[in-house]
């Protein structure tokens, strides 16, 4: 065996990107949601006694920089509730890197002595996650290192021998307040001596083969963008999510892979427009626009330069760039009628279409193989739940779902015959005491619950209404709110407070 110490400092507390990051890593939280959660606890929340209480401070930032006072508040913390010896020799101060605008100070707790366990009944899950992951950072960051004996072993058997590299730790110090991950955990080796004999209790076969460098995933394309010198902490959360939105990118197994309209979309660009798709330019021009903010280059003149490349290929992407409203060749002919099939994209994503149309109408779903090419599948029937019988045609009543994602009853009878009514949720809309409130959604696909007789009455909410009447205050129906142990039945009713468990039946 070969030991050897090796002190590990903590991270800094944590900036936009690397939040991001990290709540993506440890809890999968994308980076519009963890946006979203840190907004409100920035906002505040409210936490009984104490009112109306913002947890962190502002979570948009690229500076590492805490305020003394902050510094000295964690120090005393520390020491009162991991001693001094968790202290490091003097406090911590971080630099921001190059680059930082340094507007703001780091992601911190607003009150160091204001533990994640403290608040966590006040907070929803996802709240504290992310609270107890910003608070551990912080307090870590002001900690001593923590210390580790690095081991390599060398293990006999027979006429083999075995290695095994790990390490193994001494002083916690941070990681006190901030717990390794679980592949740090993996790193750990148990306590072994010189001399000790192993007993074998598992072999473990796994072959490997070389792979191709891992896609990304929205941790990673963060920690790109940000050593790029792309976007701003403000627009990382953006640029993911208007990846997602366009559908130019999905997420398979928590990572980002192009669609075939992203690789359209991605290849027009880069042929028509690449001084302007080019990494090093997007960079530069971020720097420029820094310049203009600090008074160090004239706006006028930077964009004169940009312009003055980018309107001629605009111009020119006009009159050359090929169109793909007819479609991109699939590679496949048509089953029915044996002309080129064409992949096409459509509301509900990319689909196999036959260049004949409208003469053949052929259509299919397709994937494609380890090599990229195009195989058609069969669509599956969509399965349908009854609900009734269609009071113009006879026909089965069926619910379907619209194109937005809110549900709906229509007649199978369709095109033949129209009927359709919205899903009522057996609540009296409590504005006009005439409609009913109904499942509705936007345009984004958000689920809402409105009254039946709009215009005429516009009342709305986002809650789901349930027909119960509150024993507490009286009021007819509930709503259904989220727990910390899932959904519970809340009454809408301003001051009263009541709230229960729903029934599997309900």
């Amino acid at each position: 065996m070969e030991k050897k110490k090796r002190n590990r400092p903590p991270s800094p507390p944590f900036i936009t990107s690397t939040l991001q990051q990290a709540a993506n890593q440890r809890h999968s939280y994308t980076a519009r949601r963890t946006m979203q959660i840190a907004q409100k606890l920035y906002e505040g929340l409210e936490l009984g006694d104490r009112g109306l209480t913002a947890l962190i401070t502002y979570m948009r930032t690229d500076s590492t920089r805490i305020a003394d006072e902050a510094r000295d508040a964690a120090s005393k913390f520390v020491e009162e509730n991991f001693g001094k010896d968790y202290l490091p020799p003097k406090p911590r101060i971080y630099k921001a890197k190059g680059g930082a605008q340094d507007a703001h100070e780091a992601i911190r707790p607003v009150d160091v002595t204001l533990t994640p366990d403290e608040v966590k009944q006040y907070l929803s899950p996802e709240q504290y996650n992310l609270y107890r992951l910003i608070w551990s950072r912080f307090v870590a960051s002001q900690m001593a290192c923590a210390i580790f004996d690095d081991t390599a072993c060398v293990i006999g058997c027979g006429p083999s021998q075995w290695k095994a590299r790990g390490e193994h730790l001494v002083f916690p110090g941070f990681l006190a307040a901030m717990p390794k991950s679980r592949e740090e955990q993996d790193l750990e080796l148990p306590p072994l001596e010189n001399g000790q004999v192993l007993d074998l209790k598992k072999i473990i076969k796994d072959q490997k083969f070389t792979q191709p460098p891992a896609r990304y995933s929205e941790a990673s394309l963060v920690k790109s963008l940000e050593e790029l010198g792309i976007g701003r902490p403000s627009t990382y959360a953006a640029i993911i999510s208007t990846l997602q939105d366009r559908e130019y990118v999905r997420i398979e197994d928590k990572r980002l892979a192009p669609t075939d309209l992203g690789r359209v979309v991605c290849n027009q660009l880069v042929e028509h427009f690449g001084r302007l798709m080019d990494v090093g330019f997007t960079a530069t021009m971020e720097e420029g626009l820094d310049k203009v903010a600090e008074g160090g280059e004239n706006w006028v003149e930077l964009l004169n330069g940009f312009t003055s490349h980018f309107n001629p290929s605009l111009e020119a992407a006009a009159k050359n760039m090929r169109s793909v409203k007819g479609g991109m060749d699939s590679g496949l002919p048509c089953p029915e009628c044996g002309k080129p099939t064409v992949i096409k994209f459509g509301k509900a994503g990319a689909f196999l279409a036959c260049s004949g149309y409208p003469e053949c109408r052929y259509t299919s779903d397709f994937v494609r193989d380890a090599d990229g090419k195009v195989q058609a599948v069969n669509r599956k029937a969509p399965e349908y739940e009854k609900v009734g019988v269609c009071p113009q045609c006879g026909k089965d009543l069926v619910i379907k779902k619209s194109r937005t994602g809110s549900r709906f009853i229509a007649c199978m009878g369709y095109p033949d015959c129209h009927y359709a009514a919205s899903i009522s949720t057996g609540v009296t809309c409590p504005a006009c005491g005439e409609g009913q409130l109904v499942e509705k959604s936007t345009r984004k696909g958000k689920i809402f619950y409105s009254c039946d007789k709009y215009p005429k009455c516009d009342f709305a909410l986002w809650q789901k209404p349930v027909p119960k009447p509150c024993p507490r205050c009286g009021s007819a129906w509930l709503v259904e709110k989220k727990g910390r142990n899932g959904t519970i039945l809340a009454c809408p009713t301003t001051g009263c407070d009541y709230t229960e468990e729903p029934k599997d039946d309900e």
